[in-house]
Formats: structure tokens, C-alpha cells, sequence
């Protein structure tokens, strides 16, 4: 079940983040209660998202986006909430096709997400933050990164929940193709 924020929980979090705000030396876009609570809003979505890999009990991946949304990884584009779950390999099985191979065994999987510049704009907004996949094999083993990359995505309220419009996982250093913040 996807949870939101209530005004109370985040009052002393806006506070500090107004703070930090009003010290930064680089000029931001306008910052009020309300665009704190709902960049709050968004950072909490995108962690919750990540949270769920590797999890054995993992909330539906489908149910963070929007109806009609978009996951790109790379050059491959699954639109809706069943191409969302087919990109994890939970979507129902199409014919003729083989089924997924079974997850590789292992100890743990994190995904760890850091710089998230969250832009927001009345009842839509975009985000981009760099993402870090690390496994351990075995209990005892030092953690590999497998890979880092980074989530360049737009989103939508809808009835008062944010959710994904479009999610786009993308290497490099380059934003894509007419991207802005």
C-alpha cells in the first residue's frame, strides 16, 4: 500500500529544508510550504520505488505510476501498467514467449539513489537523481556495484497522490533529448 504525507509530519522537515534553501548560494525556483511538501512527497515516491528491489514482498511496481505512464530503460519503452510490469518481468506472459529466467541467488541487492534535483511545477514536476545498484553474493562478501546510471523522470498528481508519468533509466553523462528540469 502506497502511504503519503500528512502536513504535520512534515513540519519540521520543511522547516529545515526552507533553511538550507534560504542559505544555498545558487538561485532555486520559488520555494514555499507547499512545493516543499511536495518535492517531500516525490523524494518519499522515489525511495519507496527503489526500496522495493530486491525485496521478496515488494510493492507492485505498476501502482507508482500513473495510468498511460511510460518506463523507458534505455531504448526499450513499456507504456501503461502492464508494460511496466512486463519490464519486471511480473507482467502477464505473452504467447509464444519463453518464460523469464529465475533471479539469480543471492545474499542482497540495494539500490541506493543520491542528488536528486526535484523541480515542481503546480500539479506536475520532473526529477533527476543518479542511482547505484550494489549486490552481495554471500553473507560475508563485500558489496559490488553492478551498475550506476540515472533516472531522469517526469510526474503527475493524480486525486492528490504524485505519481510517475514518465521513468527513464539512462547511462552516460547526457540528459535525454530535450530534456529540462
Amino acid at each position: 500500500m502506497l502511504h503519503t504525507f500528512t502536513k504535520a509530519g512534515c513540519a519540521s522537515a520543511v522547516a529545515a529544508l526552507l533553511m538550507t534553501v534560504a542559505t544555498a548560494s545558487a538561485p532555486a525556483a520559488e520555494v514555499t510550504t507547499k512545493t516543499v511538501v511536495d518535492r517531500l512527497q516525490i523524494q518519499d515516491l522515489i525511495t519507496r520505488y527503489y526500496n522495493n528491489f530486491g525485496r521478496e514482498n515488494a510493492e507492485n511496481f505498476a501502482d507508482f505510476y500513473a495510468e498511460g505512464a511510460e518506463l523507458i530503460l534505455g531504448e526499450r519503452h513499456f507504456k501503461g501498467k502492464d508494460g511496466i510490469l512486463e519490464a519486471y518481468g511480473r507482467g502477464p506472459a505473452k504467447e509464444g514467449q519463453p518464460p523469464r529466467p529465475p533471479r539469480p541467488a543471492r545474499y542482497s541487492f540495494i539500490v541506493t539513489i543520491s542528488n536528486p534535483l526535484i523541480v515542481v511545477d503546480g500539479n506536475s514536476a520532473s526529477a533527476e537523481l543518479v542511482f547505484t545498484e550494489f549486490e552481495i553474493e554471500k553473507q560475508g562478501d563485500a558489496p559490488k556495484v553492478i551498475v550506476q546510471g540515472k533516472e531522469y523522470a517526469r510526474f503527475t498528481k493524480v486525486k492528490g497522490i504524485w505519481r510517475y508519468a514518465v521513468r527513464q533509466i539512462k547511462s552516460g553523462t547526457e540528459p535525454p533529448l530535450g530534456w529540462k528540469p
